[in-house]
């Protein structure tokens, strides 16, 4: 289910947002890169202005970029002609069509309720396994910031644990903490994981 006061929110500050996206792929990205290689087909789940399909080209990987915002996707179009499209968690139907799925701190706006389903959906959209790299805010509960964006909070345990039973196998975990819209420095953790065949 979107959550449209959040897309409204994302809608209303694309200047904003734009001026936090990065000019170079950060070391996660740089990770998936590395690890499909040239020709791979990777979903960005969540793309806001598209800045790391943008990124996934250049290294010779064909992006999928979507998002339910559309004056991001209007945006990620305009800037670089990358062919975004306005899609949200719950309308992924693809099988088995992506070598990895990017979904860069964008989960964490799905409502709790709708959380183990969206992973499931990402499963079966992968290739086997396929490389899933998810960011997540770190806590408990669900709260709305300032701009009325809904955010879901979990801890690095719970995100395993729904992982798993979605039929990820972890690899790696990666903590740290960073300001994003809103201003306020908030832990994080970023997940490597893979698409074990059920």
């Amino acid at each position: 289910m979107i959550d449209a006061q959040t897309i409204a929110a994302y809608d209303a500050r694309i200047d904003d947002y734009l001026k936090l996206t990065p000019d170079r792929p950060g070391r996660h990205l740089r990770h998936m890169i590395a690890t499909l290689g040239t020709g791979a087909k990777v979903l960005d789940l969540g793309c806001g202005p598209a800045t790391s399909s943008v990124h996934l080209r250049a290294a010779g990987i064909i992006p999928d970029p979507v998002d339910a915002s559309p004056e991001m996707v209007a945006l990620a179009n305009k800037m670089h002609d990358i062919n975004a499209r306005i899609s949200s968690f719950d309308t992924l139907d693809a099988d088995q069509l992506y070598d990895g799925v990017w979904a860069n701190f964008s989960l964490l706006h799905a409502p709790k309720a709708d959380f183990p389903g969206h992973l499931v959906r990402i499963h079966r959209a992968l290739k086997p396994n396929g490389l899933f790299i998810i960011g997540m805010k770190l806590g408990s509960d669900s709260a709305r910031d300032q701009f009325g964006r809904l955010y879901t909070y979990y801890s690095a345990a719970e995100l395993t644990m729904h992982l798993e039973t979605a039929g990820f196998g972890v690899r790696d975990t990666h903590f740290g903490e960073s300001a994003g819209l809103a201003g306020i420095v908030e832990p994080w953790v970023i997940i490597y994981c893979h698409a074990a065949p059920l």
